[in-house]
């Protein structure tokens, strides 16, 4: 069973799904970086200095230790467009390795080489031919 494991773990596949996985990982962290330090702020600028974190619709005030309860549909925006910018560059990604392919099964294949039959019964043909 451990075999098995080590064989399946090893194989290219899962090692390839495994990096791409953590490279997801950064890259959705920095695009949360980008959207909520970068792109949010200077959209809350041009909209009129608006916070986007901090909008919310609030069902009811906080009281003592009891926390408020609210609805923040301004970090739900700024997950929205996280979720757009990753998607939109995964569509991207995922295009242009889909246009090399193709640029690959597009290349004409070299016509496989003639056997040695081939080859001498073309000599013969052409011996035949000057004999005429």
């Amino acid at each position: 069973m451990l075999k098995e494991f080590k064989d399946f773990a090893l194989r290219g596949n899962v090692i390839d799904l495994a990096v791409g996985f953590v490279i997801g990982g950064a890259f959705g962290k920095i695009v949360a970086s980008f959207v909520n330090d970068v792109l949010m702020p200077l959209l809350g600028l041009v909209i009129g200095g608006v916070n986007f974190a901090d909008l919310k619709y609030v069902f009811k005030a906080a009281q003592g230790d009891i926390p408020e309860l609210a609805l923040r549909y301004g970090a739900f925006m700024q997950s929205i467009i996280d979720f757009l910018i990753i998607a939109f560059s995964i569509f991207m990604f995922i295009k242009m390795l889909s246009r090399m392919k193709k640029k690959q099964e597009e290349a004409p294949a070299a016509p496989p080489e003639p056997s040695k039959e081939e080859v001498l019964l073309g000599e013969i043909r052409d011996i035949l031919k000057e004999q005429r």
